[in-house]
């Protein structure tokens, strides 16, 4: 395999690649993440999207970096001014040496002068200054954020810079912190990541509520404390991604908001599920530790947790949904009428959002091993769940979102009221009813809404 067989840098013969797409050489895997340094970068990047036909983007004209986005709209291209008078020069001034190895479009060959290649070969991220930490703090999220997508171990050397200048991670940008973040959730070794950043104190300075998770200890329905149990059951999602089918692993894949995929935000969810306990936590006479709508505080207490990272109002509503739903699919299960009709209720609520739900379920259940779970009291929870998930995946084929046979206006009218909190109890209960099966038609609709007037 030669670097250059890429088909959009088969003809560049200017500049250095570096960054990913080097590493990932060096790890045998394939790239999209192509990072182009040169001299006077505007002038060619302008010429090289002529050539490709490509769309011309200025990313950050105080740096001069730029992005070409070829006609698939897939691939693209960065290209950035060369920092410094020389690429020996430039690489020094990067993160970590794995991330410091070019690769010569003219003469093609490598450039490595932080040894960064035996460091691939290692598995170790390191340092190449640590003024380059000062320079820009998002670099110790960064170490991270590697750790959990590639699985490198970090080098002692670096885990002493990270905890030395992690105050400093309150000053880049909200929204940099935010890519970081959700980028590391997608990593498959995210949540032996988290233990790390636990380790530092860095956990808690992004993640705030992680202070008050602390002071929650185990239980007997709870083999861990809560911050240890969060995050076992982010490494019980990705057990449960690993080996699930193609259908499963497909959904989870899809990209269907804030630009990354569900399992992405499924994660973070599920490290962030039990964020209501705190403030719920109460210990009754014989000593059983309660947390009484810890799901429904929860949902509301992330809210402005996530908006102040700058995730966005879809990216919010699903992992709140996630968090205020994470019960759900055990009290279903556990139903003395668990029937088809229970599961279809359940199906119609859940949505798309249906099997996110289920495997956040498995792994809250997964991640709670306390001494008055049973054995027995597992696999049952865990076989009616994957009943409950058999069953969405045999429906979905045919289901169709519900009807809206009846809106606000037209229940003003029949009742003569005006809007009121009374008008949006009557819509929420007249969806209930469409949930269970009881209202089909609009005739129905009318007469359920007539009701009320009675």
């Amino acid at each position: 395999m030669n670097i250059k067989d890429d088909f959009i840098l088969k003809d560049i013969n200017e500049g250095y690649l570096v960054g990913g797409m080097v590493r990932d050489y060096y790890l045998g895997k394939k790239s999209k993440d192509r990072d182009i340094v040169v001299k006077n970068a505007k002038i060619f990047a302008e010429k090289l999207a002529e050539n490709l036909d490509a769309v011309f983007i200025t990313l950050d004209s105080e740096n001069k970096i730029y992005r070409l986005v070829l006609k698939d709209k897939e691939n693209y291209l960065d290209i950035s001014e060369l920092c410094g008078e020389s690429i020996e020069e430039d690489l020094q001034r990067r993160d970590f040496t794995v991330n410091a190895i070019a690769y010569d479009l003219n003469k093609n060959k490598f450039i490595d002068v932080t040894g960064g290649i035996k460091d691939i070969k290692n598995k170790r991220i390191r340092a190449i200054k640590e003024d380059n930490f000062i320079d820009d703090p998002l670099r110790i999220l960064r170490a991270f954020r590697f750790k959990a997508t590639i699985g490198f171990d970090i080098d002692e050397d670096l885990f002493k810079i990270l905890s030395k200048y992690k105050h400093l991670l309150s000053l880049p940008a909200k929204e940099r912190i935010h890519d970081e973040v959700i980028k590391l959730f997608g990593g498959k070794y995210a949540s032996e990541t988290l233990l790390d950043m636990l380790d530092t104190g860095i956990l808690e300075l992004i993640f705030p509520c992680v202070k008050d998770m602390l002071k929650i200890p185990s239980n007997t329905h709870h083999h861990l404390d809560l911050i240890h149990h969060v995050i076992e059951t982010v490494r019980q999602i990705e057990i449960q991604y690993e080996n699930s089918g193609d259908d499963i692993k497909e959904h989870l894949d899809k990209i269907d908001f804030g630009g990354y995929s569900r399992i992405n935000h499924l994660k973070l969810a599920g490290f962030l599920h039990d964020i209501g306990k705190p403030s719920t936590w109460t210990i009754e006479k014989n000593g059983r530790h309660r947390f009484i709508k810890h799901d429904l505080i929860g949902a509301k207490m992330v809210v402005p947790l996530l908006r102040s990272l700058k995730f966005s109002n879809k990216q919010i509503e699903y992992m709140s949904d996630m968090i205020r739903n994470h019960i759900y699919p055990s009290s279903v299960i556990s139903a003395p009428n668990a029937d088809n009709k229970v599961m279809m209720r359940y199906v119609r609520k859940m949505g798309e959002n249906s099997i996110d739900n289920i495997i956040l379920a498995k792994a809250d259940r997964l991640s709670a091993q306390g001494v008055a779970v049973t054995k027995d009291m597992t696999e049952a929870n865990l076989n009616g769940l994957d009943r409950l998930l058999h069953f969405y995946l045999d429906v979905k084929p045919t289901l169709k979102p519900l009807p809206k046979l009846i809106d606000g206006i037209e229940i003003m009218e029949i009742l003569q009221i005006k809007q009121s909190p009374i008008l949006g109890k009557i819509i929420n209960e007249l969806h209930e009813a469409q949930l269970d099966g009881e209202i089909n038609s609009k005739d129905e609709a009318i007469e359920f809404v007539k009701r009320y007037s009675k």
